[in-house]
Parts: structure tokens; C-alpha cells; sequence
């Protein structure tokens, strides 16, 4: 298996087919694929070699749909970066995977100086957006324009293809190695649901395109040799105005994304009609919810994905005929191409009902973990991968999440690792601890809340911690809530328990 198997069948089968549409361009499969082999020479001229990581911090557009083929093209692999991550996150992430090439948008060229005195070993920064050319860039058109297109370097199977960096329970986010195999694995599986992507699809990308989910998506599309839609981010209006335009049959969204567009009050004035399939992942969806988006999509199919990036990132799914009853609470059955079990904590298989870990596995299973053996062995024990989530499975096959052992936050559909949030709050002088949880938002699903005890005689107000917080960690990952106890609930072996915490939250939220 190869990424660019999709593009190659497509160019066989029919090359004027059009494969993307972004503003008021529009470029057929032909047009895609000379555009993907020149630019992939051009990385090859500037000195990328087989295994070599390219990243790129961008919003949506069709250079990034040519990015994602370019660079294995080339022999490399992609490292897509999350844009709402500070200069500071992004630099890590870059000097951990030793990436040399950087490609940076026109929302994104002011960070470069920063970018370049935290990350020295970026030698070599495009600019891909359609404005300027900043001093000290390279142009992607002009080095589309003027390189010669070279020959597909065939990277496949087990060959690293790329690096996606998620948030870390030690404080830094981890680079998962996905293979070439991962990839297309998970693509292929959403396609074999029969829910999801058929030929001649036409798909639009309102989620950014950095995002395990959405590149799980596009492998599919590509395989089918559909078309794709970008908008630059979510904006409610520019997804009408796409959706009403190019006439997407299907459409990639966190549930916070879908709450939006079911109650905006311009909804009305735009054709949603072309849209008959939606996935959604990050968090589960209320029934007030998909009752309000079935009535602004006529006729749409909705299909729940649950996953993690290690796992490429699918690894259930909650068809259309399955959202009613208490499946809705559910992320659904195994995928196609996945397998699951719920292991205890010596490995072993648990009964049907009973509350163990959430274990995966399958041809969508990372690599492991960039420069990181230890975790990657703790990850992919027995030959499954240990998700860190608490669930279980019922009699029908539906798998329940009810608690996440890596202490994670699901906020708008974004990761939060209370440990990132907890290392930025230890930073400030104030703080002598803190404990960070998730607790229920109506809008975001979770909200991150800290829980923080200041060093005695020192104050530090909420407003004062959250900008803190902003100086080291991007914005949704700050904490939208604070209290300050005398002292934090500790168990017998020194360890916080965060079980009391949100317990305590509740409470005091039920008595106002």
C-alpha cells in the first residue's frame, strides 16, 4: 500500500476529472499530479532525501492537498502541524523530528523569526500562500514553475509517511510514526463501511486539514478518485457558501462544528441539500443535536468515528442505522479494518459488560513513537494498542467509553493532556500545584478547569494564570475555569485524586 496509489489510479482512469476546488481554482486529476511530481522535484533540488520529514503549518487549501502527495512523492514523509499550537509548541515538535523544510501560509509568516531562533535546524522555509513571497522564503509556485516533475519515489507498506504530533501525558506532545499501510488502511476502511465515501464524491474540508481525522478522510477520497472541497477553516458562512456552490456529498466535522451550522440563523438562505453524508468524531452527539442537523441537511447520513492518531486514526464507527437508543452514547462497532477488545491490566480479555481498557489492533496501528522506544513498547504491549481509555463492550458489539486513563480533555473536538496544561501552570511563580480536569460545557462539550493551590503569601487571579497559561500552550488548551482550594485530595501513595475533584465540581454545581 502507498499514499499515492489513489492519484496514480485516478490519472489511469480519468485524468480530467477534477480533483480540487479552492477560491476560484479548480484543477483536474492531470493538473493535480504534474503539479505534485514537480513539486516533488523541487524538494529533492533542495536536498530532501528518502525518510527526510517536511512539515507544514497551514490552513486548508489545494496546495495542501498537493503537499500530502508531494512530499511522498518525494521519498519523505509529511508533518502536519497543528495551526492553533504557539511558535514555541511548533518548535518542538520541529527540533524533536529533526525537520529541516518548513511550509508556512500567509496566516502563519510572522511566526517564521520566532520558528527560526527556536528551531535552528529549519534550513529551508516556503511560503505557499498567494500573497508575497516574504524576504528569506522560497516561492511553491515559482519552485512548481521552474522544477522538473520526477519520477513517484514508490515509498509503501511499513516506510515511515509520516509524523503527527498529539498531545503528550509527560507535558510534550509525542510524534506518532505513521506508515504508509496506516494511512491507507484507515482510509480504505471508511470507505468499506459503505456509509461514508463513494466515486464521483465530491468532498468538503472545513475541518483543518493537519488533523488525523480529516487525512483519513482524504486518503479515502483520494482512493475513490473523488473531488475535494477546501474552505481555509470553519466559518459557518463559508461552509454554507461552499456547500452551496460546489455541492459536496460529504463532509468531515467535530459535533460543536454541527451545533453551529444546525442553529445558525442564515442557514436558510443557502442550498444544503447536496449534503447526504457526514462523519463527526471527537465526542459523542446529543440527540437535540443530530435531530436539529437532520432538519438543516435533509436526508443526512451521520456516522460517529471514534480513534486515536495511533491508530490512523479510526478504529469504530457508529453507522447512520445505529443513532438511536443508548448506542447514541456509544462510538459505535468495531471499523472494518479493526479489531478491539477490552483487556484488563494483566492483558486479558474481559466479559461483555465489564469496564476494562480499550485495545486495538489492526494494519491502521502506528509505527510507535518518534524517538521514543520506551512508550511505544508500553503503547503496543501484546501486540495491541493500549488507547488509555476505559470502556466496554456490550452483547451487540458496542463499544462504551466511560473514562480515559491518559487523563485526557475532549474540548470542540481537540485533545487536551491535563499534564501539558499542569507544566505550563507549574511555571508561574504563584503556583505551588495544580490539578487539571475535564468538566461539562454545553458548548465544547468539556471544558479544561484547573484546580490550583498558590504558594502561601503569594496571590495570582484566574485572568492572570490564563494568560500565563497562553504564553506556553495555544489557547484551547488554556483553562476556562479556576478555583483555588487550601490543599489538594492526595491518596495514600502521594498521588492527586482527580476523582475527587470532579466529584467535589459536581457537587457544588448541583447546590449553585
Amino acid at each position: 500500500m502507498y499514499l499515492t496509489q489513489g492519484l496514480h489510479r485516478s490519472l489511469q482512469a480519468d485524468p480530467q476529472a477534477i480533483a480540487t476546488i479552492f477560491k476560484d481554482r479548480v484543477r483536474s486529476y492531470a493538473e493535480h499530479a504534474d503539479r505534485i511530481a514537480k513539486f516533488a522535484g523541487a524538494l529533492q533540488t533542495l536536498g530532501v532525501h528518502s525518510g527526510d520529514r517536511v512539515a507544514m503549518v497551514s490552513l486548508n487549501s489545494d496546495r495542501y492537498a498537493e503537499y500530502l502527495l508531494a512530499v511522498p512523492w518525494a521519498g519523505a514523509a509529511v508533518v502536519p502541524v497543528n495551526t492553533r499550537w504557539t511558535p514555541a509548541e511548533i518548535a518542538y515538535s520541529m527540533n524533536d523530528s529533526d525537520t529541516r523544510v518548513l511550509l508556512v501560509d500567509d496566516a502563519f509568516v510572522d511566526m517564521v523569526p520566532i520558528l527560526q531562533d527556536l528551531a535552528p535546524g529549519l534550513t529551508t522555509l516556503i511560503h505557499c500562500g498567494d500573497g508575497p513571497t516574504p524576504e528569506g522564503m522560497l516561492s511553491y509556485e515559482a519552485l512548481v514553475a521552474e522544477s522538473k516533475p520526477v519520477e513517484d519515489a514508490y515509498r509503501s507498506g511499513d516506510d515511515l509517511a509520516g509524523v503527527l504530533y498529539t498531545g503528550g501525558t509527560t507535558g510534550f506532545p509525542k510524534g506518532v510514526m505513521l506508515s504508509h499501510t496506516n494511512f491507507v488502511t484507515s482510509g480504505l476502511g471508511t470507505v468499506a463501511s459503505g456509509e461514508l465515501l463513494k466515486a464521483g464524491d465530491v468532498l468538503l474540508h472545513a475541518a483543518p486539514m493537519f488533523h488525523a481525522a480529516d487525512l483519513a478522510i482524504w486518503s479515502g477520497m483520494t482512493i475513490m478518485g473523488g473531488t475535494h472541497v477546501m474552505v481555509p477553516a470553519f466559518e459557518p458562512i463559508s461552509v454554507f457558501k461552499a456547500i452551496d456552490e460546489h455541492k459536496p456529498t460529504a463532509m468531515l466535522l467535530v459535533p460543536t462544528m454541527i451545533q453551529i451550522l444546525a442553529d445558525h440563523p442564515d442557514a436558510g438562505n443557502y442550498d444544503l441539500s447536496s449534503l447526504t453524508r457526514m462523519l463527526y468524531g471527537g465526542s459523542s452527539i446529543s440527540e437535540g443535536v443530530l435531530k436539529r442537523a437532520m432538519a438543516r441537511f435533509p436526508g443526512l447520513r451521520m456516522t460517529q468515528a471514534y480513534g486515536q492518531t495511533e491508530a490512523s486514526p479510526v478504529i469504530t464507527l457508529l453507522l447512520p442505522d445505529d443513532h438511536h437508543g443508548d448506542a447514541l452514547r456509544s462510538g459505535g462497532r468495531a471499523a472494518p479494518h479493526s479489531q478491539v477488545a477490552i483487556l484488563d491490566f494483566d492483558g486479558k480479555e474481559v466479559p461483555t459488560g465489564v469496564v476494562g481498557e480499550v485495545c486495538t489492533k489492526g494494519a491502521n496501528v502506528m509505527l510507535g513513537y518518534w524517538n521514543n522506544p520506551d512508550q511505544s513498547a508500553q503503547a503496543l504491549r501484546g501486540g495491541w494498542l493500549h488507547t488509555g481509555d476505559l470502556g466496554y463492550v456490550d452483547a451487540q458489539g458496542f463499544v462504551y467509553v466511560v473514562d480515559r486513563l491518559k487523563d485526557m480533555i475532549i474540548t470542540g473536538g481537540e485533545n487536551v493532556y491535563c499534564a501539558e496544561v499542569e507544566n505550563a501552570l507549574s511555571k508561574h511563580p504563584a503556583v505551588a500545584s495544580s490539578a487539571v480536569i475535564g468538566v461539562p460545557d454545553e458548548k465544547y462539550g468539556e471544558r479544561v478547569h484547573a484546580v490550583v493551590v498558590l504558594v502561601p503569601g503569594r496571590k495570582a487571579s484566574a485572568e492572570e494564570l490564563a494568560a500565563h497559561c497562553k504564553e506556553h500552550i495555544a489557547g484551547y488548551k488554556v483553562p476556562r475555569s479556576f478555583e483555588f482550594p487550601e490543599a489538594l485530595p492526595m491518596s495514600g501513595a502521594g498521588k492527586i485524586l482527580k476523582r475527587e475533584l470532579r466529584e467535589s465540581y459536581t457537587a457544588a454545581q448541583e447546590k449553585g
